[in-house]
């Protein structure tokens, strides 16, 4: 009976220990995601951040604890972008936190006028601050390695989204986008730049006035056309966007006479040829339009009292004028001053 007694009791602590045995596994290899999240780990990151960030979002919370000490990840885990996957086991993700297993971000940068606000919208989208970038952004050294100056670098970046490591550095950020730069100058696109006579960083010049002048890809090639026709006859562009880049007001809605003589080499009302470097970062549209612009005889454009973002175009002074002053007369009915 004893011995019926004692086989009973082991067999009860057998299933007592193999169910906890179980239990447990099933804690440290089952399911601690339910719902796939996105985990942001900063460089600048202590531990017990990261752990505050992460244990709220996961099932299993003390074998995870138990798990990380194991592994010293207090001590090796890696800042980065990760993500929760739905079914990872706590032992997935923590490894991945100690291997930096992380997933890439997409990172897009299109209109943008100066420097520093390409590097306020890099700092919401990878893990460095404005300052970083912005040093960056204006090294000397830095902008001799890939090719540039540090007034001429702006012209390199071209407005796309890309794929990055959330911890990319700034100065990794500015090497991967000359290589971008050179993939995206293809033969075909140099050719056509060569038959223009332009420089690509004038091209990227010009675009940059074209894109500010309008956003109507169609209407681009012939903006370009009197810009390239300008050049050619050497007649200043006097493009109303330079003035407002030289004046870095760019909520200025109407240009008056005392604003064109503002002194600032961007002014092209005062000098002549192209500003030393882009007003903005061009979209695509509008460098391709500068290397197919439309070949016609217009000299002179101006906003169409409609208001619909198109043009009219002008081959005499005489008709420019009448043009601007159905503008200028829209623009009083409208009292925008």
């Amino acid at each position: 009976m004893r011995k019926k007694i004692l086989g009973w009791g082991l067999l009860a602590a057998f299933v007592l220990t193999a169910g906890a045995g179980l239990v447990l596994r099933q804690q440290f290899y089952g399911n601690a995601v339910v719902t796939e999240r996105d985990l942001y780990v900063s460089a600048r990151a202590e531990y017990g951040q990261v752990a505050d960030s992460l244990l709220p979002q996961i099932k299993h919370r003390r074998a995870f604890d138990a798990y990380a000490r194991r592994i010293n990840l207090a001590e090796t885990f890696k800042p980065g972008h990760y993500v929760l996957k739905h079914g990872m086991s706590v032992i997935e993700i923590a490894r991945m936190l100690k291997l930096g297993l992380q997933t890439p971000v997409r990172v897009t940068i299109n209109n943008v006028r100066i420097p520093a606000q390409l590097a306020q919208k890099l700092a919401r989208q990878i893990d460095a601050d404005s300052t970083a970038i912005m040093q960056a952004l204006t090294s000397k050294e830095l902008a001799a390695e890939v090719g540039f100056d540090s007034v001429t670098l702006f012209s390199m970046f071209i407005p796309d989204s890309y794929e990055f490591y959330w911890t990319v550095t700034p100065g990794e950020f500015v090497r991967r986008m000359k290589r971008e730069y050179d993939r995206f100058w293809t033969s075909e696109r140099d050719a056509k730049r060569k038959r223009s006579g332009l420089s690509r960083l004038e091209v990227m010049t010009l675009a940059s006035i074209v894109y500010e002048e309008t956003r109507k890809s169609d209407e681009m090639p012939r903006v370009a056309g009197v810009y390239v026709n300008r050049l050619k006859k050497g007649i200043k562009l006097q493009a109303d966007p330079t003035v407002k880049y030289a004046m870095q007001d760019f909520g200025l809605r109407r240009i008056l006479y005392r604003h064109l003589k503002y002194d600032s080499p961007y002014n092209t009302y005062v000098n002549e040829g192209l500003p030393p470097s882009p007003i903005c970062m061009p979209g695509k549209n509008a460098i391709d339009a500068v290397l197919n612009y439309e070949k016609h005889d217009y000299i002179f454009f101006c906003a169409r009292p409609e208001f619909d973002g198109y043009h009219n175009f002008a081959k005499t002074l005489r008709e420019h004028n009448k043009n601007a002053r159905a503008y200028s007369d829209e623009l009083n009915r409208r009292k925008i001053k």
